[in-house]
């Protein structure tokens, strides 16, 4: 053995040592044996991290640890336990990943800790308030409506036009714009035709990014790896994608600070919020470059989540055509052929509970947002040092068997009680929970409810003959369908 193999071997070894010595110092979480530097990472399926993690919780329990490169994670996969972990002020900040801590610097909203992250929080709930994002019928609410309406219109009209013939479509396309569309509206107070080129490389970089911006990817926990080719590319498009993207949002702030018009935008609000700041010499968070991350996130998080779970919806409905036909009983004994609204949302209990069943099946974030521990904290017991990420692995908890009996078929009945009202399961966290629950979560039931009443009433969804489409995943950021087709058969 050469002299460099013995050091080489030694200080394998001194690295043990310290991370066994550190381990009975510490009442850390149970584990697997994990390597030395990489930790558990070349263990985790890259493509499928959440299956993962969570056969690791089949066998380490409801709370276990594992270092993946330079991050100590603790999962979390028992609902009640997330719960409580969440609500916590010491676990309300976010995890120490490269590409979204680093490269994000801390702000925007979804990256933001601290006094940032409270005082955009506050910023954000009120303008979702002020736009008319409420739980009862009021003025206000009635004319977001009708924004949303329309974008679920539009999405009717161009299906019917595109997805009728036997071959089908894949929606994502459609979807994506007109959701993006009224994403657009509410953030930017702007709109693009669907050719227009702006609009498509946004949307490319929307789409993409997400994927990119994975927290299973190495990079997010080996930031040495971006000097190494196969991951130059990587970097190379996010922080691109990111540049662009900043730049035409300059453009459309430019636009509206020369000739306002809408105010009911988050552009709008934070550009009057900005104003009156400077005017007091209270400027806090309210400055650039703030103003292009959260518009980033307001847009980003608007889309992907609320499209994707879109999509999965119309695809169930496909593959379980029974479910779909129960569902259109319903609307056309409650709508008799008006139009949906959203007082109509309580008298479609089925309707409800399909998309709330979607939400379960597929977790749109199956790894959860991992959230961050800002002190030395403890969790049942366990010490958990600062720094450390906390991940509320939200497909174990919605395929627990425990609460979800056979929870691999698509049974909207779940949701159900037995006098046929929505139920409300305590092990389902679509928007996750605590402090730094989904701000927009009304907004998104907002949108799925008219956005489904709406297709569901014109048309019957259903795979083109001889097909049959995947409903396994792929993940990024969130977990999308794989590319399909369906085929829209107009109803009325």
């Amino acid at each position: 053995m050469s002299t460099t193999q013995i050091f080489l071997c030694f200080l394998l070894l001194v690295i043990v040592y310290i991370g066994i010595k550190s381990r009975r110092r510490l009442r850390l979480p149970p584990g697997p044996w994990q390597l030395p530097i990489l930790g558990y990472l070349p263990f985790i399926d890259e493509k499928n991290p959440y299956l993962t993690l969570t056969t690791l919780a089949k066998k380490y329990g409801q709370i276990y640890g594992i270092k993946m490169g330079s991050v100590y994670a603790v999962i979390l996969s028992d609902h009640r336990l997330v719960r409580q972990v969440l609500a916590k002020e010491e676990f309300a900040g976010r995890a120490p990943l490269y590409l979204t801590h680093g490269i994000m610097k801390g702000y925007g909203l979804i990256c933001a800790e601290g006094h940032v992250w409270r005082e955009q929080r506050r910023f954000v709930t009120a303008c979702l308030k002020d736009f008319g994002t409420v739980k009862y019928s009021c003025g206000k609410r009635d004319k977001l409506e009708e924004r949303i309406l329309t974008a679920a219109n539009e999405a009717g009209l161009k299906l019917k036009e595109r997805g009728s013939n036997k071959e089908g479509i894949d929606p994502f396309d459609t979807l994506h714009h007109c959701l993006g569309n009224l994403i657009n509206d509410l953030v930017f107070g702007v709109s693009y035709e669907e050719d227009n080129e702006i609009w498509k490389m946004l949307q490319k970089f929307q789409d993409e990014g997400v994927k990119y911006m994975g927290v299973a990817g190495p990079l997010n926990f080996l930031p040495f790896l971006r000097h190494f080719p196969r991951y130059k590319n990587v970097m190379k498009y996010v922080v691109d994608g990111q540049t662009r993207t900043h730049e035409e949002y300059k453009k459309i702030i430019n636009n509206y600070e020369n000739q306002p018009t809408n105010a009911d935008n988050f552009l709008a609000a934070f550009v009057t919020e900005m104003k009156k700041r400077n005017s007091t010499g209270e400027i806090g968070s309210f400055a650039d470059p703030q103003i292009f991350f959260l518009l980033a996130d307001m847009f980003g998080a608007g889309v992907d989540t609320t499209i994707t779970t879109l999509r999965w919806f119309l695809l169930f409905m496909a593959v379980y055509p029974n479910e779909q036909e129960e569902i259109l009983k319903e609307m056309d004994n409650v709508l008799c052929g008006r139009g949906p609204t959203l007082n109509d949302r309580p008298s479609l209990p089925r309707l409800e509970a399909a998309i709330a069943e979607t939400q379960r099946i597929r977790s749109i974030v199956p790894l959860g947002f991992p959230h961050g521990c800002m002190k030395d904290a403890v969790i049942e017991g366990y010490d958990i040092p600062k720094g450390t990420m906390i991940v509320p692995l939200q497909w174990a908890i919605h395929m627990d068997p425990k609460f979800w009996p056979e929870p691999e078929i698509f049974r909207p009945a779940r949701f159900l009680t037995e006098e046929g009202n929505l139920a409300k399961p305590d092990a389902f966290m679509p928007f996750q929970s605590g402090k730094r629950i989904c701000v927009g979560e009304e907004l998104a039931k907002m949108i799925l409810f008219l956005f489904t009443a709406r297709i569901l009433q014109s048309f019957f969804v259903s795979v083109p003959p001889g097909s049959s489409p995947c409903t396994d995943g792929e993940c990024g950021i969130t977990l999308t369908p794989k590319p399909h087709h369906l085929v829209f058969k107009h109803r009325m």
